[in-house]
């Protein structure tokens, strides 16, 4: 029987989970660029004696919360951990070790407590510039930029001069990514204290006792809810718009009892363009998607997947081979969490969504200001979110990554840009009982006297989100420089007064769009969402 009573377990969990939490906010607060600052693009984690994923911000990005224990074995199988010492840091960015590509630096620290190390702290953030020059046609990995081999940028508390040196000599902007990572230092040290400090106000001796509780009680939560749903096997396959070609995923899901399987055996081989998704990754979003249909509110930690068991193919473009391209294995690894749930929906079609706007669409801006100082910087912006089972998918939304968006002022006083239009787009929403997500125009216009770089790899504009259940697809993305539509996947240079203009995706509606209730069409056209011409899909 455990030691734990379910109040004094409940009261220990929360306090470390809010832990985490205010870790996150520590770094928001001390980081120095915009894209943890602003965008969240972070995730600050807690990990047991052995590794093992066990609390993590809430508002961490899911792929970093389910790569970090596996970046931490790594690092453990190239620096033992008995030549680790109390205020050591270990750091690494490399891609097919880590979440997947370059821009994420991950850090972990080892919580020591007399002379033993009890657990593990970890934050991973991206870095908008990792030198090189990301390219939509790098070749292979080495094209990417910069890969930080596993080392320590902390001994004993002190920064190790040679790894800092390395950084500052092949980043455009040093400062600003020291800076963050610099950020996590000062946050580990706090957060170890109130760790302590919990440990010790809840009587907690073991933090591994605690951590093997809540594993075993998570794992038994997930295995009933699969254990609830039918038993069957389910195929699907989704098309992505690739490069020359477009690319396919497919997905043979199984359950059997109380445990699930997902096999993308048939899905295409890895190409030479940087869309592989390193195993790490896709691991990562094929999981969260389970979580996310099957047991969304016990807490996320190692114990949630053990019922789930993955099969990717080596030398497919979802567990590509080292050196393959993988700076944009978003484009890949953010289709896997639709293709689970559209899986699903034919098991259980009361937990699942339509399709939506993602992949994530985003771009970056490199160029000089006009006293010559470089700049780098990255704008997110989201198509809509697929239909949901009981009501329209929200506009706009970013799924599956949880990122933020930048404020519109912050960008414009960083950047020699001006963005003239942001605007939600009607009939952009596929139609269905509940209607998808709207997705939204943005334009950029370059005000300053020097050219811009403007390099961006975006999906759904040759095969837009699918609806579900009879409902109809969203709206396909696209993209203009000066108003006539160029690649999805490009790097172009923006001579003053150029304008370049970005569609996001629409979300796909769910169910028939004939059932869609009457005063909610109604009120779509009365707020400008579906216009007269385009509420004729919901009456043929």
């Amino acid at each position: 029987m455990s030691d734990f009573s379910a109040l004094r377990l409940g009261s220990a969990w929360r306090r470390i989970a809010g832990l985490m939490d205010e870790a996150a906010q520590d770094f928001v607060r001390t980081s120095f660029s915009s894209v943890v600052r602003d965008n969240w693009d972070l995730a600050i984690g807690l990990m047991d004696s052995e590794g093992r994923q066990f609390a993590q911000s809430s508002r961490s990005v899911p792929s970093f919360v389910g790569t970090m224990p596996v970046t931490l074995g790594h690092m453990l199988a190239r620096i033992p951990r008995a030549r680790l010492r109390p205020g050591d840091v270990l750091i690494s960015n490399d891609g097919y070790l880590g979440t997947g590509h370059l821009n994420d630096i991950t850090t972990i620290r080892p919580v020591f407590r007399e002379g033993r190390i009890i657990a593990w702290i970890g934050g991973t953030f991206h870095s908008t510039d990792i030198g090189g020059a990301p390219s939509v046609e790098a070749r292979d990995a080495w094209e990417e930029g910069l890969t930080i081999p596993i080392a320590r940028i902390l001994k004993a508390g002190e920064e190790n001069e040679d790894v800092i040196a390395f950084l500052e000599a092949n980043l455009r902007q040093p400062d600003e990514t020291l800076g963050d990572i610099r950020a996590l230092f000062a946050v580990y040290e706090q957060a170890e204290r109130r760790l302590f400090r919990i440990l010790a106000e809840e009587g907690i001796g073991d933090l591994d006792a605690l951590a093997g509780e809540i594993f075993a009680r998570s794992e038994r939560s997930m295995r009933a809810a699969i254990a609830a749903a039918p038993d069957g096997e389910v195929t699907d396959e989704v098309t992505a718009d690739g490069f020359e070609h477009p690319v396919t995923i497919r997905l043979r899901l199984a359950i059997a009892g109380d445990a699930l399987t997902l096999d993308f055996t048939g899905t295409d081989p890895q190409i030479a363009r940087p869309v592989n998704s390193p195993l790490n990754f896709s691991r990562a979003y094929s999981n969260y998607a389970v979580k996310c249909a099957f047991d969304p509110e016990t807490p996320n930690n190692d114990g949630c997947f053990r019922p789930i068991r993955l099969i990717a193919p080596e030398g497919s473009i979802v567990n590509p081979r080292r050196p393959a391209p993988v700076w944009g294995r978003h484009l890949t690894g953010h289709y896997l969490p639709i293709l689970v749930l559209a899986a699903l929906g034919r098991l259980i079609p009361d937990r699942v969504i339509a399709e939506g706007g993602s992949p994530l669409w985003n771009c970056y801006f490199t160029g000089e200001q006009a006293d010559g100082r470089r700049y780098v910087r990255m704008f997110f912006m989201n198509g809509g979110h697929g239909a949901l089972p009981m009501r329209d998918g929200p506009a706009c939304l970013s799924f599956p990554s949880n990122v933020a968006t930048q404020p519109v002022e912050q960008f414009e006083n960083a950047v020699p840009m001006l963005i003239t239009e942001k605007e939600l787009i009607p009939d952009s929403g596929g139609a269905g009982r509940f209607r998808g997500g709207l997705s939204q125009r943005l334009t950029f216009e370059a005000t300053g006297p020097k050219p811009v770089t403007v390099t961006y790899r975006h999906e759904r504009v040759r095969h837009p989100p699918r609806g579900i259940l009879g409902g109809a697809a969203g709206r396909g993305g696209r993209d203009l420089l000066n108003g006539a539509q160029v690649a999805s996947k490009a790097r172009l240079v923006l001579a003053p007064g150029d304008a370049i203009t970005f569609e996001t995706p629409g979300g796909g509606g769910l169910g028939p769009p004939g059932e869609r209730d009457a005063a909610a069409l109604a009120r779509d056209i009365a707020e400008g969402y579906v216009t007269p011409a385009g509420a004729k899909a919901y009456r043929p």
